[in-house]
């Protein structure tokens, strides 16, 4: 028998057989990573309103764009460290490596719930940054070890639907210890990754494949020759596209459904608890966590049977097809202010998702060289952190100035002779209620009339379809490289 993913008669096997074959390091790899996930995401989908929402009492109230310039930095440490720690994980072990990301992480949580300055606070998200940066390939090299080019498939989306399951009982816990104060929502993400020091012990470390061996220097060295790879190289540069686009559910939706969404209907015919909900000036909305939340709900229930589906499709078409679904599901989810549009686009965007993001992973794995398996996972972060850091930037820039709802009140007050002197971002609603005796929700649908802040989601659902049509003809080229089943 030519694979285990295949009969004799060259038949796929069904869903659970492929499932049965994963190894019990498999599973015990993804539990850590779910953890991790569960106090990353806890803290993730709830820090843009912390760190820069107008109308949140307790939070930071920095502006957007330095919203958009701590997540450069962040985007920047998270996703290019791992460029270089990937080797050092497939050269030191992977263990070692994960071992010392938890400790770096904890600190991250504790510095985020005690500091409130600027650059205290930035220091804070970027000692996090850096142990995620060091967590990722020695998990993700570990995984990639248990797994076979047939399995592939169904082993990362196994992988990614477990990703989500703490991906969606981070948001909750977040809503949850939110309820005591914003440090306890820090302090509780430290305990919960601290755990992962116990999964430690419940399998034995893999080995990487290669000789470990060599100076730091060699590592470094290794490193950088392999991105001169016209392949990686390219796959790499079309990826930044998507990952720029992709971000912006995480950096700058958060903050438009708290300005602009209007949840409340759906809240009312469905009798939601206040659990899952928010009180506004402009009614009981969906919180803004749970919105997100949507995309890793449809993960969980559907990316291991989407990964079964197109288990045989070549990885960079699944890419292609997810990129360009994903692109126009953003779009749809800020189009309008309706609540109901908004999760239908959040659904649509997590589809393009369950079909690219865990395909480049598999991608990358099926075409990394033994005994460089984290390294190639170290690369699969340079998409990231080229689309990711730009992205901030642009997103922070285009948010204040098109999308932050309090920064539209005040231009609005200003064109049309309101005395604006002293009002600030805080107050800028309550200033423009007073001056156009509209309450907040028709005066949030002025602003929405007035300034069509839906614009901004243009330019990066057009470059998210650059970089699926980028791909399309990557696959053409690249086939030259690779076999069929690739």
């Amino acid at each position: 028998m030519s694979s285990t993913a295949e009969t004799v008669t060259g038949e796929r096997q069904g869903l659970f057989a492929q499932l049965a074959q994963l190894q019990r390091a498999f599973w015990m790899l993804n539990l850590m990573e779910m953890l991790e996930r569960l106090a990353y995401y806890g803290v993730r989908v709830v820090i843009p309103i912390y760190i820069a929402q107008a109308d949140e009492i307790h939070g930071l109230h920095f502006t957007q764009i330095q919203k958009g310039h701590i997540f450069f930095m962040w985007a920047l440490v998270q996703t290019g460290v791992p460029i270089l720690s990937g080797g050092f994980a497939d050269r030191y072990g992977y263990k070692k490596t994960i071992a010392v990301s938890i400790v770096i992480k904890m600190i991250g949580y504790l510095l985020m719930a005690t500091q409130r300055g600027f650059w205290p606070f930035t220091f804070g998200c970027l000692v996090l940054a850096f142990g995620t940066a060091i967590f990722k390939p020695g998990i993700q090299g570990s995984l990639l070890r248990t797994l076979k080019k047939e399995n592939s498939s169904i082993g990362w989306g196994a992988f990614y639907m477990l990703v989500n399951v703490g991906g969606f009982l981070g948001p909750p816990l977040a809503h949850y210890l939110y309820g005591f104060s914003w440090p306890t929502v820090f302090y509780g993400c430290a305990v919960i990754v601290s755990l992962n020091f116990l999964m430690l012990f419940t399998y034995r470390d893999i080995d990487a494949g290669g000789a470990q061996t060599g100076s730091p220097w060699r590592v470094v060295g290794i490193t950088l020759r392999n991105l001169i790879k016209p392949r990686l190289f390219v796959f790499i540069l079309i990826m930044s596209g998507f990952w720029l686009m992709f971000m912006q559910l995480f950096d700058m939706l958060p903050n438009f459904i708290v300005d602009w969404i209007d949840s409340s209907a759906i809240v009312k015919t469905l009798h939601l608890p206040g659990a899952v909900t928010s009180v506004t000036s402009r009614g009981t909305m969906i919180s803004q966590e749970w919105m997100i939340n949507m995309n890793s709900f449809m993960i969980i229930f559907m990316v291991v049977w989407v990964s079964h589906m197109v288990s045989r499709m070549r990885r960079v078409h699944s890419i292609f097809i997810g990129i360009t679904i994903a692109s126009l599901g953003l779009l749809a989810a800020g189009f309008t202010t309706s609540g109901m549009a908004c999760i239908l686009g959040i659904w649509c965007f997590s589809l393009g998702e369950m079909l690219s993001s865990p395909k480049m992973n598999d991608y990358l794995g099926v075409i990394a060289p033994e005994g460089q398996k984290a390294l190639y996972m170290g690369y699969a972060n340079m998409p990231t952190a080229i689309g990711w850091a730009y992205g901030s930037l642009l997103a922070g820039d285009l948010y204040d100035k098109m999308g932050d709802k309090a920064n539209l009140a005040l231009r609005y007050l200003g064109e049309h002779g309101a005395a604006v002197a002293g009002v600030t971002r805080t107050d800028a609603m309550v200033a423009l209620q007073r001056s156009t005796g509209l309450d907040a929700a028709r005066a949030t649908q002025l602003l929405w009339d007035t300034y069509h802040p839906f614009r901004l989601w243009y330019p990066f659902a057009a470059i998210g379809i650059a970089s699926a049509i980028g791909i399309f003809f990557y696959a053409r080229w690249a086939r030259k490289y690779e076999g069929a089943d690739v």
